[in-house]
């Protein structure tokens, strides 16, 4: 069984994940890229939560997907960095990559517009 779970793991891709929780504390915690069916999904244990995406094209749009979700659940500051390829430790060689928090909906119409003028732009 650790044989097929060895195999398993050594076509795994594997990232280090950082940034703040919905309750703005700050975290880091390894997603894993599993390919499925030709296709790669993320997938990230944080705390009693485990998130999976979708199947997606590449391991890279997978890690978007993730990265997206949680961007709807209000975590910000995110950036990765990939720690493991297909089973072989990298440690820090690889460079984080930061994904921008979404721009806050500051709404349309004149009301808005008059608003977003007065405050400025964040």
């Amino acid at each position: 069984m650790d044989e097929k779970k060895d195999a398993i793991n050594s076509l795994v891709d594997r990232f280090q994940l950082a940034g703040l929780d919905d309750r703005q504390r700050g975290f880091s915690r390894p997603v894993d890229i599993d390919p499925v069916e030709g296709q790669y999904r993320a997938r990230l244990r944080y705390e009693s939560t485990q998130i999976v995406t979708g199947p997606a094209a590449t391991e890279a749009a997978a890690l978007l997907v993730l990265i997206h979700d949680l961007h709807a659940q209000g975590y910000r500051q995110l950036k990765t960095q990939l720690s493991f390829r297909k089973g072989t430790y990298l440690g820090s060689q690889e460079p984080w990559i930061e994904y921008a928090d979404p721009t806050p909906d500051r709404g349309s119409g004149l009301l808005s517009t008059i608003r977003n003028w007065f405050h400025g732009s964040d």
